[in-house]
């Protein structure tokens, strides 16, 4: 088990004992496992993101503080908030992270998945130019969506 996954069950814990939201301190949670808080930056992008269930909120400085909120949002409203946090822009591995996300989630069913990812793929798009790619996998992603709404 990894650095990641100890931070994140420790978490998924504190969250249960205190009725799904958190508040900690980014420096005391790093020391605790003896690591960087960019570790813990990372857990919290990718592990208590809105796509997974979670409100992040976070204040730097020397008395800063990451407080976590789990809500429960139907598949509708999820759904409506990724498609409204995708940009104008959507690079290949965070389409495969947002479509992974919502498998995961039950948000998209697993055939629903496998399309997506087949059609964001740089081999779906190999007959456009490079630097338009980005560009067209973000609104390709949006329709799907869009659709599955």
């Amino acid at each position: 088990m990894g650095i990641s996954d100890l931070i994140a069950g420790f978490i998924q814990e504190a969250l249960d004992e205190t009725d799904g939201v958190l508040e900690l301190q980014r420096s005391d949670l790093a020391q605790r496992f003896g690591c960087v808080p960019s570790q813990i930056n990372y857990v919290m992008s990718t592990r208590f993101s809105p796509e997974h269930g979670y409100i992040v909120e976070s204040r730097r400085g020397g008395g800063g503080y990451i407080r976590i909120t789990r809500v429960q949002m139907d598949r509708q409203t999820l759904l409506m908030h990724v498609i409204n946090s995708i940009g104008d822009k959507l690079d290949g591995p965070s389409a495969r992270a947002i479509v992974a996300n919502l498998r995961d989630s039950q948000a998209i069913a697993p055939q629903a998945a496998q399309a997506a990812l087949c059609a964001l793929s740089d081999s779906a798009l190999r007959s456009i130019p490079r630097e338009s790619r980005d560009t067209l996998r973000a609104d390709i992603l949006k329709q799907i969506l869009i659709h599955l709404v």
